[in-house]
């Protein structure tokens, strides 16, 4: 990850490691409550819903190249069932880890970020800027990776029936007659000889009438 044009103390998700004062061993314990970002989950599949309270537990360690921050999110996410489509919610914990880098300075103190062999590698870094790193990315991340790509109600939804989509967890007797197509052909032709044999019936015993009276 290149390094970021300017980062803002402000933001909730911007982390100071001043404190830390680049001594290899210096650790930092920080809890936070901040409000969920826009687009925070799987779009269209589940997510925490935008403002929701995520608590962050981040544990800053300074080492030689860095600071390793380790840490856990919690909050809630909602979505819908994959199975029956109905809105559900589940409690949401998600781990990771992450080294942000002591970008190097040149003579004149500017900080630039050193290429490293391979510029695929370097895409992947994530970099401390004056102190400070932003947390979103990382975390954002996380929260897709804890998140279940298809997501159920409950582990034996039924779903729904694929005849009239009715809920089969509302009705568990819920079924349809199955028909062969096969013998329905076979019905209708059935059907049509015997409505046409019905027909004959009927003008025979017309005819019968009729010889009577004459």
């Amino acid at each position: 990850m290149a390094l970021n044009a300017r980062l803002d103390h402000r933001n909730p998700l911007v982390f100071d490691t001043h404190e830390l004062g680049r001594r290899p061993g210096a650790l930092q314990r920080l809890t936070r409550m901040i409000d969920a970002p826009k687009d925070f989950g799987i779009q269209g599949v589940i997510g925490v819903p935008e403002g929701a309270p995520v608590e962050l537990d981040l544990r800053l360690e300074s080492v030689m190249e860095g600071v390793l921050v380790t840490g856990t999110a919690r909050a809630s996410a909602e979505g819908e069932c994959v199975r029956c489509l109905e809105p559900l919610e589940l409690e949401l914990e998600a781990d990771f880890q992450e080294l942000f880098s002591y970008p190097d300075a040149d003579d004149r103190g500017r900080v630039i970020a050193e290429p490293g062999d391979d510029a695929e590698d370097d895409e992947d870094r994530f970099f401390l800027e004056d102190g400070l790193f932003d947390l979103e990315p990382l975390l954002r991340d996380a929260v897709v990776l804890a998140l279940p790509m298809q997501p159920v109600c409950q582990e034996d939804c039924a779903g729904l029936c694929s005849e009239c989509g009715a809920r089969l967890m509302d009705d568990p007797d819920h079924h349809h007659d199955a028909v062969d197509i096969r013998w329905a052909a076979l019905q209708g032709l059935a059907d049509s000889i015997e409505d046409g044999d019905k027909d004959e019936m009927s003008g025979a015993e017309a005819g019968v009438d009729e010889k009577q009276e004459k």
